[in-house]
């Protein structure tokens, strides 16, 4: 008899309502252990709102978030994080004048470790997204790519189950996204967390995710394997217009 897996992060019938506009329309999502999903769609489409909602930054107007069997519908973030579930932002908040090793070590320092625990952390974590060699330099010296990986070093210091990551490839060149997808696939292999992500970046995104939720107005779209996501109709109507080419990957 097979064994049906159970999601581990779900959204039951999310709504967001703003003055009359509903920025979430009855969204429902889940996220197996291990998986890595990608939510995309248009500006506007309601992929940050969704995000805010389970990572604690904003309370749904309707429905629920269920945290590995739990509902944690309205836990600000601070509490979900010692849960489990953390988020990184589209601007990234580095400390500027400390260096990479410090703000990464901060993660680890911020949930109750020593600080040399958190420092022997942070150098296994730079070294496991190949920002070893960056471990002195200061943050404001950063390149954008490194910076952005920087950032997600720093939320992976918190031992996350699940990982929200809001545009990490955000203003990325192709080399750097290359990197990121890198990085990104080493995440996953060496601490076995959980990916939401969100990203117009198709091309970072069709070649890191296992499956796709497509959002477009507040509601969900499609839901299915990139090679899916990329060859429905109904998804390039709402990226490009009737007719109009196709999802790149």
């Amino acid at each position: 008899m097979s064994t049906i897996r159970q999601p581990r992060l779900e959204a039951h019938d999310l709504g967001v309502h703003f003055d009359g506009l509903r920025a979430l329309d009855g969204i429902d999502l889940w996220i197996d252990e291990g998986e890595i999903v990608g939510l995309i769609g248009p500006n506007g489409a309601g992929k940050t709102t969704l995000l805010n909602v389970l990572s604690g930054f904003q309370a749904p107007t309707d429905g629920r978030v269920v945290l590995v069997g739990t509902d944690v519908t309205g836990w600000p973030a601070e509490r979900l994080a010692r849960r489990g579930l953390v988020r990184t932002f589209q601007s990234v908040r580095l400390f500027p004048t400390l260096t990479v090793l410090e703000n990464v070590q901060l993660g680890g320092v911020g949930v109750g470790m020593s600080r040399r625990q958190a420092q022997r952390q942070a150098i296994e974590l730079l070294g496991a997204i190949g920002l070893g060699h960056r471990a002195g330099a200061v943050a404001s010296a950063l390149p954008h790519g490194e910076e952005r990986l920087a950032g997600v070093a720093r939320a992976l210091a918190v031992k996350p189950r699940f990982l929200l990551l809001d545009e990490p490839g955000a203003g990325l060149n192709e080399d750097e996204s290359d990197e990121l997808l890198a990085a990104l696939r080493e995440i996953h292999r060496t601490f076995g967390v959980s990916i939401l992500v969100v990203e117009h970046d198709m091309r970072l995104i069709m070649r890191l995710c296992g499956r796709l939720q497509v959002l477009d107005h507040g509601r969900t779209l499609a839901i299915g394997t990139p090679d899916e996501v990329r060859r429905n109709p109904v998804v390039l109507d709402a990226y490009l217009g009737a007719g109009h080419g196709h999802v790149a990957a």
